[in-house]
């Protein structure tokens, strides 16, 4: 079952949406991916990310980079238009 948003998509960042489609995709679970990023050595914890996800907060590039490797996916893949 793929559980939908229950809070509309903020606009502090552009690659919260992308992020959350590139991994839904892969069919991978959000606290897989979290605890995939945790084992990169990436600090972040779920509300945390589901922030990210949901463009609440802003990401850094410290975030973009190590999700764009949990992903195989380039960077430039998280900043394309839906």
């Amino acid at each position: 079952m793929v559980k939908t948003r229950v809070q509309n998509y903020g606009d502090k960042n552009i690659v919260g949406k992308n992020i959350e489609n590139l991994r839904k995709s892969k069919n991978i679970k959000q606290k897989d991916f979290i605890a995939k990023l945790q084992t990169m050595g990436l600090d972040i914890n779920s509300t945390s990310y589901s922030k990210l996800e949901g463009q609440i907060r802003s990401a850094s590039d410290k975030e973009i980079y190590y999700i764009a490797k949990a992903l195989d996916v380039t960077l430039e893949s998280l900043f394309k238009p839906l």
